[in-house]
């Protein structure tokens, strides 16, 4: 399907070929793109830091959860300026589409440049947030930049809990300025942002033995989305989906339940889910009749968010396999009907903010349990911790248990803010636009950070970068291009 697209793409030379002052950046992206750095992958892209590091005859510090910090000094004349911390983080969530052939886990990326935009084939691209990365190491690697001392934090895991975030010993910094450039809409700066944290919920199932027919059923052609910049858009869910797939049929036939799979990031809604199934065979057509009523409703719901839903039915081989026992596919389908998913609560403060939200983005039934793991966020403590006793109480009902990882606190807004006033009066003058500032529902890092640096004063931004954490995830050139200039002259006026 990816040679199909061939004659409309063109290779990264075209990027050069436009003579960008961000050419470093992309230079250094594209190296960044072609070393596996996954969540819990990144050995290889902190050493590869650490080399650039050493390159250039810089401070650096690397502990042992792989986050790495570099130093370098101020340029002449900005030996007096307060010191400047430039913060992304260097794991990407790692999506593809079927078919796609990359390992994540050994291959690099496979770039390509449509138009504007910087995309990967079928796969993530990761510019949340080896962007940052590339923006530092560029700004770094241009000693014409005038700058103050700079203190680049890369971190790991941002993307399954921001464990390195809170994992960092940041001791040695002398800054209390901050840059986060881990957002995705160019001209919009984030002062603020939900917490959050990962809940994984085990229910036990026992099995029995069954003769029958097999059969797959796969929710499909999802758009998906990133859980918290996206939660609002209705987009369906393919596990909650599957849910009520599971409940429609259920109660209509009899079937047993084999396998279910759904899902590879908390923080990413499922685009499929997977069941294997028994049923006698005798109910195949009658099976077949459900599954194009239910498709049918759904195409309905769905036709402006998820255009594209269906639910693909394969038959297999009669034989016999090891199903559900009824009881605990009944606790199964109860929980996937019954768990919170979704937008729970708006902000009441800021109109069209999320303020309360969880996604359920991995489902996978093994052979004596179901699990299951959500992502949830609120800007408010409390709701957040309501949530948490909310998955508890339904995880014990049915016999199970929850564990949580991965819990960080919300970034609270600060009236008074010199580097956001700095970086506003920055863009206008170079842009003759007005910056937007704003809170947003999904996790940033400066909530923990924020704990480990006495008045912390900091501001997020980044360049337009759509459908993250997807595989349809492009980054816009000229965007980046923006930015680019943005912080070169931000630095400059730091003196």
């Amino acid at each position: 399907m990816y040679e199909e697209q061939e004659d409309s793409m063109s290779s990264l030379k075209e990027i050069q070929a436009l003579q960008l002052q961000s050419e470093k950046v992309f230079d250094y992206f594209e190296e960044i793109c072609a070393i596996p750095h996954g969540s819990r992958n990144t050995k290889a892209i902190s050493d590869y830091l650490v080399a650039f590091a050493k390159k250039h005859d810089l401070t650096w510090y690397q502990d042992e959860s792989n986050n790495v910090v570099i130093v370098q000094e101020a340029t002449a004349g900005y030996e007096q300026a307060d010191t400047i911390i430039l913060q992304g983080h260097m794991d990407m969530v790692c999506e593809k589409e079927n078919g796609c052939a990359i390992d994540f886990e050994k291959d690099g990326l496979d770039l390509y440049v449509d138009g504007d935009f910087l995309k990967a084939r079928g796969t993530t691209l990761g510019g949340d947030d080896g962007i940052a990365v590339a923006y530092a190491l560029a700004i770094m690697d241009s000693p014409e930049i005038a700058h103050p001392r700079l203190e680049v934090v890369i971190t790991v895991d941002e993307e399954i809990g921001m464990l390195g975030a809170e994992a960092i010993d940041l001791s040695m910094l002398k800054g209390h300025k901050l840059l986060n450039i881990d957002s995705d809409v160019e001209g919009h700066f984030l002062t603020s942002c939900a917490g959050g944290m990962t809940v994984e919920t085990t229910i036990p199932v026992d099995r029995m033995s069954q003769n029958g027919l097999a059969v797959t059923l796969t929710v499909t052609g999802l758009c998906g989305g990133h859980s918290g910049s996206e939660i609002d858009k209705e987009h369906a869910n393919a596990n909650m989906v599957m849910g009520r797939v599971l409940k429609y049929v259920s109660d209509r036939m009899e079937l047993g339940v084999v396998t279910l799979e759904g899902g590879l990031k908390d923080n990413a809604i499922p685009r499929e889910c997977t069941a294997g199934l028994l049923i006698p065979e005798e109910k195949k057509e009658e099976l077949t009749t459900y599954i194009k009523e239910l498709t049918a409703e759904l195409k309905k719901e769905y036709a402006v968010s998820d255009a594209g839903i269906t639910i693909d039915c394969a038959f297999g081989e009669k034989g016999e396999a090891s199903i559900l026992s009824y009881t605990a596919m009944a606790r199964v389908i109860f929980y996937l009907r019954h768990v919170p998913n979704g937008v729970q609560h708006m902000s009441t403060v800021m109109p069209g903010l999320v303020e309360t939200s969880l996604n359920l983005g991995i489902l996978k039934l093994e052979d004596q349990a179901l699990l299951a793991t959500s992502s949830v966020r609120s800007s408010v403590s409390s709701r957040k911790e309501d949530l948490r006793d909310r998955l508890e109480h339904i995880a014990e009902f049915l016999g199970g248990e929850i564990a949580v990882s991965g819990d960080y606190p919300a970034w609270e807004y600060q009236a008074k803010s010199e580097i956001r006033d700095t970086i506003s009066a920055v863009y206008e003058e170079l842009f003759q636009e007005e910056p937007v500032f704003e809170a947003i529902h999904a996790g940033l890092e400066c909530g923990i950070l924020s704990g480990k640096i006495k008045d912390l004063d900091c501001v997020s931004f980044g360049p337009n970068n759509y459908d993250i954490h997807t595989p349809k995830e492009r980054l816009s050139i000229s965007s980046t291009e923006k930015v680019w200039k943005l912080l070169v002259a931000f630095l400059k006026k730091c003196k």
